[in-house]
C-alpha cells in the first residue's frame, strides 16, 4: 500500500518539527521529516529564537527561583478558561522536562535571561526574568553542505555585518563605552575569520533563530534522520478512523508514506493564506504585513480540517507591528518603540495606545482604533531628531551611526519614512489635520517632561522600561518630541505568524469537532491551537510551546511513561 513506511512522519522543519523528530528517534523510532520549502527553518529561522520555559533547570544558576506551579498560575491568570487546565498544566509542567531532554540528547543549548521579564507583572506567578531563554551561538560550518539550505539572509545588508545573541544585542543598544568595546570585539572576530571573508560569506557564527535551527539540523544529521526539502505533505491517509500516513509530493511524484506511530503536523500557521485570513480574521487583513516564512500557508490546518479536525483561535495571531522596506521584506518592530522622544498616532493625529506595551497588545489596540473609524491602519511612529540620533528603530541604525544621507532614498520615496522640518509640515505630508497633531504632541510633551503618561500609562511597568533608555529620568520611556527635523515610520498591524489552528489535547493529539481524539494525528507549533490562547505571556512563548508539545507528542506516540498510550 505504501511507497515507504516509517514509525513517525513529521511535516515542517522548524523548531517544532525538528524537535519532534529528534525525540522520536531517541525513543527508538524510524523518522521521516518533510518540508515544503527549498530551505529548512521555517518562521523559527526568522525569529529571535527565544524559548519561554517556566521552572527550567538552568534558572538556579542564574539566581532565579521558579516552579511549574508558578508557571501554571501565571498562564492560567492570562488565559482563564479559554484553554483547558490539563493542556495548560502539560505545558507548565513538561516544558522544563523538554528542555532538559533536548539539552541532553541534541545540540540545543539555552541559557536563561535573568533580566528578561514576563510581560504582565500584575498576574500571579509573574517572574522578573529567567523564563525567557537565549539560544547559544553556533558555527554554521558544523552543518557542512547543509549550511547552504538553512533559511538565512532576511536581514542581509540591514543590520550589523556580524550576528549577535539576545544578551549581546541588549548590551550594544546601550551605546555606551562597554557597548563600543563589545562591538569592536565582535567585529574583530568577524574580520579575522579570513577564509570566510575571502569567500565573501555571511557571518558563520549564527545566533537567535538561525542558531536554534542550525543546532536542531545538526542533531538530525548526527542521527541520520532524513529531511526531504521541496516535499510538501498534501493529504492525510486514514484507515478505519486512524491516521496511518500521508501523501507527500517529492520531485513531482505523489508518494504514500505510512506512519505506524503517528503523523506530527508542525508546518506553521496560515499567515500567507489570504483566503483563510479573510475567512477568520478581522479586516483589513491579508498576507502583506506578516513577518512569517512564506511557507506558512495553513497546509496542516487544511489537511486536518478536511478529515474533521476542530479548529480554535483562528482569529488570533502572534501580533506585532511590522513595516515593509521597499524591496518587499517585512520586518517586525520589537525594539525602538519604547524609547523616549517618540509616539504612535493614527491618521487623525491622535495617540491610541501605550506604544511601549507588549507588541501583541499594541496591534490589538491598533485594530481597535481602526474599528472606531480613526484610521489606524497604517499608523505612524513619530520621533524627533534627538531620538533619531541616539536610538535604533527596527533595523534603522541611530543617526550618529548612520546619517539620513546613508538611508536609501527609496525609504523616503516610498513613504516608509517621512521627514519634515516642522510638525505642521509632517502633518501635511501624512495627510493629518495639523492642529490636532500639534495638540497631541504638545499634550504628550507636557506630561513626558514630568515622566507621566496619564492617558496610557507608558513606562509604568517593567516591560515598558526594558527596551527604554535607563539614562532618562524620571521615566526611561518618556521624553518630549521637540528637536527638528521630525520623522514618521509607517507601521502596519503585522504578525510573527498566526496562532489559530488544530484543536489538541494535553498530549498534542488532534481532536475532532466533537472533541474526540483523531487517532494517529498530532500537531504542534502554529499549526495547532495555542496553549497560550489569545495572549502572549513572555518572550519565547511561541517557540517554547512549539518545542514542548512536539516533545510531548512524540513521547505519547511511543508510549513513554506518564503520557498514556498512543491509542488512549
Amino acid at each position: 500500500m505504501f511507497d515507504q513506511e516509517v514509525d513517525w512522519l513529521v511535516a515542517g522543519a522548524g523548531a517544532a518539527g525538528m524537535t519532534g523528530a529528534v525525540v522520536a528517534q531517541q525513543l527508538g523510532g524510524s523518522v521521516l521529516l518533510v518540508e515544503k520549502e527549498a530551505v529548512y527553518g521555517g518562521t523559527t529561522a526568522k525569529s529571535g529564537g527565544v524559548a519561554w520555559i517556566p521552572g527550567n533547570h538552568r534558572q538556579c544558576a542564574a539566581g532565579v527561583s521558579d516552579s511549574a506551579e508558578e508557571g501554571f498560575a501565571y498562564i492560567k491568570g492570562l488565559v482563564g478558561d479559554s484553554v483547558c487546565d490539563t493542556r495548560l498544566r502539560a505545558y507548565a509542567e513538561r516544558s522544563s522536562e523538554m528542555l532538559a531532554f533536548m539539552m541532553q540528547h541534541s545540540h540545543v543549548d539555552y541559557s536563561p535571561l535573568p533580566d528578561y521579564m514576563d510581560y504582565y507583572e500584575t498576574v500571579p506567578g509573574y517572574k522578573t526574568g529567567g523564563r525567557s531563554m537565549d539560544s547559544a551561538a553556533f558555527d554554521l560550518r558544523k552543518l557542512d553542505k547543509e549550511a547552504a539550505h538553512i533559511r538565512i539572509g532576511h536581514y542581509d545588508g540591514l543590520l550589523l555585518p556580524f550576528n549577535v545573541t539576545v544578551v549581546e544585542g541588549r548590551k550594544l543598544q546601550a551605546m555606551n563605552a562597554a557597548a563600543y568595546l563589545l562591538g569592536i570585539r565582535l567585529l574583530a572576530r568577524f574580520l579575522l575569520d579570513i577564509p570566510a571573508r575571502l569567500k565573501r560569506q555571511r557571518d558563520n557564527r549564527v545566533t537567535l533563530g538561525p542558531s536554534l535551527v542550525a543546532r536542531l539540523r545538526r542533531s538530525l544529521m548526527d542521527r541520520n534522520i532524513p529531511l526531504w526539502l521541496d516535499s510538501p505533505m498534501c493529504e492525510l491517509l486514514v484507515d478505519e478512523g486512524r491516521v496511518c500516513g500521508a501523501v507527500v509530493e517529492k520531485q513531482g511524484k505523489r508518494l504514500l508514506i505510512g506512519a505506524r506511530r503517528g503523523v506530527l503536523l508542525a508546518s506553521g500557521g496560515f499567515s500567507h493564506n489570504t483566503a483563510l485570513r479573510r475567512q477568520y480574521q478581522q479586516a483589513p487583513t491579508g498576507n502583506a504585513w506578516t513577518a512569517a516564512a512564506p511557507g506558512a500557508t495553513g497546509d496542516a490546518i487544511i489537511m486536518g480540517r478536511d478529515i474533521g479536525a476542530g479548529l480554535a483561535f483562528m482569529d488570533c495571531a502572534w501580533w506585532s507591528p511590522t513595516y515593509t522596506i521597499p524591496d518587499g521584506r517585512v520586518l517586525a518592530l520589537i525594539a525602538g518603540k519604547s524609547n523616549p522622544g517618540s509616539i504612535m498616532v493614527n491618521s487623525q493625529g491622535k495617540r491610541f495606545a501605550n506604544e511601549a506595551q507588549p507588541y501583541e497588545d499594541l496591534v490589538k489596540e491598533q485594530y481597535a482604533s481602526e474599528a472606531r473609524g480613526e484610521g489606524a491602519i497604517p499608523c505612524y511612529m513619530l520621533f524627533d531628531a534627538g531620538f533619531r540620533a541616539k536610538y535604533a528603530l527596527g533595523h534603522i541604525k541611530p543617526g550618529k551611526v548612520e546619517s539620513d544621507a546613508k538611508i536609501p532614498p527609496d525609504y523616503f520615496d516610498s513613504g516608509l519614512l517621512t521627514r519634515a522640518q516642522t510638525l505642521e509640515e509632517l502633518a501635511g505630508k501624512l495627510g493629518m489635520e495639523q492642529q490636532q497633531l500639534l495638540a497631541t504632541v504638545d499634550d504628550f510633551n507636557h506630561h513626558a517632561r514630568q515622566g507621566e503618561d496619564p492617558h496610557f500609562n507608558r513606562g509604568a511597568n517593567e516591560h515598558d522600561r526594558y527596551y527604554a533608555d535607563k539614562t532618562v529620568t524620571p521615566n526611561p520611556s518618556l521624553g518630549p518630541l521637540e528637536r527638528a527635523p521630525y520623522y514618521a515610520l509607517r507601521c502596519n498591524p503585522g504578525d510573527l505568524d498566526t496562532k489559530g489552528g488544530l484543536q489538541c489535547d494535553q498530549y498534542g493529539r488532534v481532536l475532532n469537532e466533537q472533541g474526540a481524539v483523531i487517532s494517529g494525528l498530532y500537531a504542534a507549533g502554529n499549526a495547532s491551537a495555542p496553549v497560550m490562547g489569545n495572549t502572549y505571556p513572555g518572550a519565547g512563548a511561541t517557540i517554547g510551546s512549539a518545542m514542548t508539545f512536539a516533545y510531548i507528542a512524540a513521547q505519547h506516540a511511543f508510549g513513554n511513561a506518564n503520557t498514556g498510550t498512543a491509542d488512549a
